[in-house]
């Protein structure tokens, strides 16, 4: 009777396990990388950077793609430039589906919806609509230095020695999101009597990216069960709530002005898009236009408290720019030379979203010519491993080398061009579905070193291991003489 009752449960369970994680017989013959790397996270030590290493370079520099598991599914992961220029340039074919189509039911798909990002179909009204406030042809520079100035004295007056920098970078990448593209002061730095949006930001990370649920979203639908995901709808509700409330008050009280936050609640009251919509693409503002910033600055702290040559030349070139212009311009900054070169370097190192699978084929492709993709397949990319790719950027790839992008701006600019169309140079994806804050995070950071680099010269803790993050950068301890 016993074995009778063990084998009723034990046979669908398996026949459960087999159906939910086979690779289907459609999929090309590719590499697999094994099911629990990505649980890694729940037992090892092993940042990112070693994972990609020991389970992804090899075959991926080989074969130029390999089968993995992602969000629930099978997916292929891509790397040779030349599918990845196939894949970019064909945006009707591989089509960017988000969690809100892969997992509609996630408490990520819950916090993202449908937006600017990841929308196939909705893409071109909200870029229609959003594109003017992300896309300045100009950016007045008066609040990142006031900004970039207010993280400098915060860290300053920590004193010397060993200090964590990455909660006041995040506090400082949202206080400078919020400024210049939603009209609002989040006063996240300085004033800690203020219940923050940002501090909610800190747990909605903790949630999103716990390894179980990242790997196996079907578990949020057992949320009735699980009361950390029911816990994690709460979170996202709620920081959905304040955002558009903070907002709305703000639209009410103000005229309107060239924000993303103006120009999106234009279209909501004048009924372009719905409310949910509304909602979906200020969270997605929030969210990226400071979550890259955090972590490209953080990138910024750890190379250039290692590499002290490279720190000292830089800061030449900008002290000897703020004799001139003590507070510059976009326009002058923007001709600095080895400035731009580090930035560059540090996107190419460091690029702040490494891996991203949020493509489907619409109907049976060949990727390239050369890679057969079922329709319904999910496709992404690795940009940390095609930029650190020896056979692309020379046997120094894996090495932070300003001096390559060359010497003057308009030769730096010309190669960024150049690699990025030949999708050798990803930090801002590329072709139509590029980054439309490129150009603002750029000068977002280059504001920040030159406010930086005149007041403070640091060192990386000797102490402190890195270990890159799930999205990418590391968060350490830096020690900061004065």
């Amino acid at each position: 009777m016993a074995l009778l009752i063990f084998g009723t449960l034990f046979l669908p369970a398996c026949l459960f396990f087999i159906w939910y994680f086979h690779i289907p017989r459609t999929f090309p013959s590719l590499p697999i990388i094994p099911i629990y790397v990505p649980l890694l996270g729940l037992w090892s030590s092993m940042g990112q950077d070693e994972i990609y290493e020991r389970w992804f370079r090899a075959p991926l520099e080989a074969h130029g793609a390999v089968i993995v598991w992602h969000a629930g599914r099978w997916s292929i992961l891509v790397s040779r430039p030349e599918w990845l220029t196939d894949m970019f340039r064909n945006e009707n074919l591989y089509v960017k589906a988000g969690s809100q189509v892969k997992n509609p039911h996630s408490v990520i798909a819950t916090l993202v919806g449908d937006n600017i990002i990841n929308s196939h179909q909705n893409w071109k009204l909200y870029t229609s609509i959003m594109k003017p406030g992300l896309q300045k042809k100009v950016f007045d520079t008066t609040s990142l230095l006031r900004q970039s100035n207010k993280l400098d004295d915060v860290l300053i007056s920590k004193g010397k020695g060993s200090i964590q920098v990455n909660d006041d970078v995040q506090k400082w990448a949202v206080d400078v999101m919020g400024e210049n593209f939603l009209a609002l002061d989040f006063e996240s730095l300085g004033n800690p009597n203020v219940v923050r949006l940002e501090s909610l930001q800190s747990t909605i990370k903790a949630t999103l990216f716990n390894p179980i649920y990242f790997t196996f979203p079907d578990l949020d639908r057992f949320s009735w069960l699980l009361s950390s995901r029911k816990h994690g709808y709460r979170i996202m509700r709620e920081f959905d709530d304040r955002l558009y409330t903070r907002t709305m008050e703000m639209v009410r009280r103000t005229s309107k002005s060239d924000m993303v936050s103006h120009m999106l609640a234009d279209a909501y009251l004048t009924k372009k898009i719905t409310e949910k919509q509304f909602r979906d693409n200020l969270k997605i503002t929030f969210l990226t236009a400071h979550e890259n910033a955090q972590q490209l600055v953080n990138s910024m702290f750890w190379q250039l408290g290692t590499k002290l040559d490279v720190q000292s030349r830089v800061r030449d070139e900008i002290v000897q720019l703020s004799r001139v212009h003590p507070a510059p311009s976009q326009e002058i900054i923007n001709t600095l030379p080895y400035l731009t070169s580090v930035v560059l370097e540090l996107l190419r190192v460091f690029p702040p979203v490494s891996q991203l699978i949020n493509r489907v084929a619409m109907q049976p492709a060949v990727l390239g010519g050369d890679l057969p993709i079922p329709k319904g397949t999910f496709v992404g990319w690795n940009a940390w491993l095609v930029h650190s790719n020896t056979a692309i950027w020379g046997a120094d790839a894996r090495e932070f080398r300003p001096e390559r992008w060359g010497s003057t701006v308009e030769e730096m600019q010309a190669r960024f061009r150049r690699e990025t169309v030949r999708g050798t140079y990803i930090p801002f994806n590329a072709h139509r579905r590029k980054c439309l804050g490129q150009g603002f995070a750029l000068l977002q950071l280059k504001i920040l070193l030159f406010v930086l680099l005149g007041r403070v010269r640091w060192v990386v803790d000797p102490e402190y291991r890195l270990k890159l993050t799930p999205v990418g950068a590391p968060c350490f301890i830096l020690s900061v003489p004065c």
